[in-house]
């Protein structure tokens, strides 16, 4: 845990206090943007029942695509660890970028030059406005973690991945790595 302000590239965990909400409940998200006008992110760890082929039929590959988060989820997101390949792309932190030219990536997707390790696609993104993250941040929504994944955070499995940056945190929530989704189920 660091206890410093967000800025691009640091995780987003979900404090396990985070259970009513649908969209964050014991999600990972990876900080886009942050700045004076808000933030930006995305989920990590949501995937979807679609793969980029169902939403985009010309790539003829199987990738997975995940929630990004509640805002504009009929828009398609992406980021990725392969800079030098796709043009326009635009720096997140440690090796992860953000978008760029979506024909080429198509091409070198369907070319076998981009696998599922280089590159992971969402529907929607987490936003906040202007103050919004560090009052959800006063409140313990968040905690604030370094990625140590650097450019090998897009090959990280989703399934365990709260729970493994939980237990990182040490201390009490330990415990609460192992708690049930929905404490009603306990």
């Amino acid at each position: 845990m660091i206890s410093v302000l967000p800025k691009k590239g640091h995780l987003l965990i979900a404090e396990p206090s985070t259970i009513g909400d649908l969209s964050f409940n014991r999600s990972v998200v990876l900080l886009a943007e942050h700045n004076n006008e808000g933030s930006v992110g995305f989920i990590l760890n949501k995937p979807l029942n679609y793969s980029i082929n169902d939403l985009v039929p010309e790539i003829e590959a199987v990738f997975k695509v995940y929630n990004g988060g509640p805002v504009e989820q009929d828009n398609l997101y992406f980021i990725h660890n392969v800079p030098n390949i796709i043009p326009n792309s635009i720096e997140i932190a440690n090796g992860i970028y953000w978008g760029g030219d979506f024909e080429t990536t198509k091409t070198l997707i369907n070319n076998g030059e981009i696998s599922k390790n280089n590159i992971r696609f969402f529907l929607g993104y987490s936003g906040w406005e202007t103050n919004q993250l560090e009052k959800e941040l006063k409140e313990n929504s968040w905690i604030i973690a370094e990625n140590k994944l650097k450019s090998k955070l897009l090959s990280k499995s989703s399934q365990h991945f709260w729970k493994e940056k939980i237990i990182e945190q040490g201390g009490e929530y330990v415990l609460f790595s192992n708690a049930p989704s929905d404490p009603m189920l306990n």
